[in-house]
């Protein structure tokens, strides 16, 4: 994977997004402009972010991030965008835990301002691990802390989940339950089956995903577990450290409630797909960090509940990352990024890691069975 690789985010001209950006602040501030806004290079697939700061008269520039749904024109990765449903979760994290999420400022529902619904946060400053090159690759921050360091950054990630596990109440969430019946993991599930019929609508089926949904069903936990609010895109890169420590939690598009083993099993999986990536480029990565054996303990330590039914979870996480990957793959094709292959399972970068999982094997060969 290169920076040339990545496939493009937007179809929109930052430009006019600024000049839009300030005569909605302006109406809703008047005196105020942004200044100096910037899409970062990193911006997401699913969500546009613009940094800006606040200009207001007699008062300091205050340092802003704007979360802005995606362009409908960008064959968009998700079906849909509720930007309000991100900015309720971020409130209702901020009062009811010490999570450290940013201080969210506005919400505009209105998608004339800026062609989308979007919500304005405070800017939190720190260091992000990088998607690309992926933090696993030699040469960036993370790769050249020390040992200890990192141990750091994995004891505040994990602490940072136990607390929004056991801190935030799930019976303040209902807006965050999937609909139809069943207890919260099958609605989950359910909703991922939605995803990945949408995602291949209008494009060939992946047999791999499909036996994936089957080996769910066929594996099913004897106990789904409490239900707590899940983060849903649980991993460093949605962090902003100061130095090792986690200082905003980002990206809540993909809350949900859920058992807690949903993060779990993401957070163990994401670093594992960038840590497989980086060695078949013949690159050490990071092994040591985040294994699963370890997760499972040091989670348990810190909460008091022992981690279930983890092969399934890391396996529904690598399913529902297939998809998402699979979505992308479709998009870089629709953009002309890409020739699809005779089969849309060569479309998947992990195909090899689901096969390996349908047939048991891929944590014994990491010595994590």
């Amino acid at each position: 994977m290169t920076a040339q690789d990545r496939p493009r985010t937007t179809t929109r001209r930052p430009g006019e997004l600024g000049r839009r950006l300030d005569a909605w602040l302006a109406a809703r501030l008047p005196g105020a402009r942004a200044l100096d806004p910037v899409v970062p290079e990193s911006n997401g697939m699913s969500s546009e972010t613009v940094l800006f700061g606040l200009d207001h008269p007699g008062a300091p520039a205050t340092g802003c991030a704007l979360r802005l749904a995606a362009d409908p024109a960008a064959y968009t990765v998700f079906p849909r965008y509720d930007m309000a449903r991100q900015y309720r979760v971020q409130r209702l994290v901020a009062e009811h835990s010490d999570v450290p999420v940013p201080r969210v400022l506005w919400l505009e529902e209105d998608e004339r301002p800026l062609g989308a619904p979007f919500f304005v946060m405070e800017r939190v400053e720190g260091r992000v691990p990088p998607d690309v090159m992926p933090y696993t690759y030699e040469g960036n921050w993370l790769h050249s802390a020390t040992p200890a360091e990192r141990a750091a950054l994995e004891e505040g990630t994990l602490s940072v989940l136990a607390r929004l596990h056991g801190q935030v109440p799930a019976d303040r969430a209902g807006f965050l339950a999937e609909p139809g019946p069943g207890a919260p993991l099958r609605r989950h599930v359910a909703a991922q089956r939605r995803y990945y019929a949408w995602v291949v609508a209008d494009r060939p089926r992946s047999p791999v995903i499909e036996r994936g949904f089957a080996w769910l069903e066929a594996n099913w936990p004897e106990d789904d577990g409490d239900t707590v609010v899940c983060w849903g895109d649980a991993r460093i890169g949605n962090i902003v450290y100061d130095g090792f420590a986690p200082a905003a939690v980002l990206d809540w598009e993909m809350a949900a409630l859920g058992p807690r083993e949903l993060d779990l099993g993401w957070t163990v999986y994401l670093h594992r797909f960038f840590q497989d990536l980086t060695e078949s480029t013949g690159q050490e990565g990071l092994p040591d960090l985040f294994r699963r054996r370890a997760v499972e303990t040091r989670y348990a330590e810190l909460t008091g509940h022992t981690p279930r039914a983890m092969d399934f979870h890391t396996f529904y996480a690598a399913l529902r990352h297939a998809i998402v990957m699979l979505r992308i793959a479709y998009r870089r094709v629709h953009f002309g990024e890409a020739v699809p292959p005779p089969d849309p399972d060569d479309l998947i970068m992990h195909r090899a890691t689901l096969e390996r999982m349908l047939k048991g094997t891929y944590w014994e060969e990491l010595g994590e069975a």
